[in-house]
Order: C-alpha cells, then structure tokens, then sequence
C-alpha cells in the first residue's frame, strides 16, 4: 500500500507494510484516511550536528502539531524491529514514542541515512527495544533531505530536542492513498 504526503517542497511517496506490522501500519493508515495529517507537519529536525542523544541519528519527525489531540485510543502496542524484521535503513517510516506502546500514528518519523541505533537491541532508547518500523520511502527522498537540512529552529525548554523543532513546521498539504 503506497501512501502520499504532499508538502510545499513536493511529495513523499511511502510503502506502508501493513502485513509486516499490522499495528504501527494500520495506526499511520487510520490518521491518513481519518485526513488526520492534512494540516500536521514535519516539525522536528534531527541531524549529527544538532542531535542531543547518543549515538547521534538523522531523522525529520512529523505528525500532528497538537500532540494533544492524540488521545488513548490512538496508541498501539510498540512492534519492534525484532518482531517485524523492518530495519531504520535510509528511507524507513517508523513511529515515535516514548515508552513501549505510546506510539501512534500522531507522530511518526523518517530516517535519512542508515540509522541502526534505532532497531530493537541499540543503545539510543534506554529501554532496548528500539522504534516501530513499519514502512519506507519510495519516491521523494529528496523533499526528506531537504526538510532535514532546514535550520531556523525555534526555542524550546527541553534541552534533548534543543535546535531540532523548526520555526515553521514543514505543512502536511494533502494525505492520502496513491490513487
């Protein structure tokens, strides 16, 4: 299943495997065909020189810009990258979290570049168990990179996302199913 998330700098064409990790794929598909993600965004920016973790990574997060507005029922139980056999290779979709099972599709990220630390068993998230992988970048790499080399940033009082979360987040212009 392809899905398509158009921005201002083009569009980003996403292979969502939903057999492979039916949870975190059928999550991103629900605020995809809710038209959840018209409006949401690519707010955060993480890359070698602007990361605050260990080992650095380089991700662009977006999804919903009212984190708020993800309630209870949109979280999923957390597939690792173990169970799904979807490794964080340049290009994978996968959702962000905190501890296992608060991931949704309210909040998901790409990778830019091979990002083994955050598969199931690296060192990046305390716990081990790594992010929810559940699909990749088909068409519009270069629209990922050019979010991920935005720089105005905006002040925020988290030190661990210090420098990452744009001034203006990259909008969501249209989501859907590739027609």
């Amino acid at each position: 299943m392809v899905a398509v998330l158009e921005t201002a700098l083009g569009g980003i064409e996403l292979e969502v495997f939903v057999d492979k990790a039916p949870h975190s794929a059928g999550s991103f598909l629900k605020f995809l065909d809710d038209g959840r993600y018209k409006g949401a965004g690519f707010y955060r920016v993480v890359r070698p020189d602007n990361d605050n973790g260990e080992p650095a990574i380089s991700v662009i997060q977006g999804g919903l810009l009212d984190q708020a507005a993800i309630t209870s029922d949109d979280l999923v139980p957390h597939e690792t990258t173990e169970i799904t056999g979807i490794k964080h290779r340049d290009g994978a979709l996968s959702l962000a979290r905190g501890a296992p099972g608060t991931g949704s599709g309210g909040m998901f990220f790409i990778c830019i570049g091979d990002q083994p630390a955050l598969d199931f068993g690296a060192t990046r998230n305390a716990d081990g168990q790594g992010f929810a992988a559940f699909g990749r970048v088909i068409a519009g790499m270069d629209v990922v990179r050019a979010i991920n080399a935005m720089r105005e940033t905006q002040a925020v009082d988290d030190p661990y996302v210090e420098n990452q979360i744009l001034a203006e987040p990259m909008i969501i212009l249209d989501a859907h199913r590739r027609r």
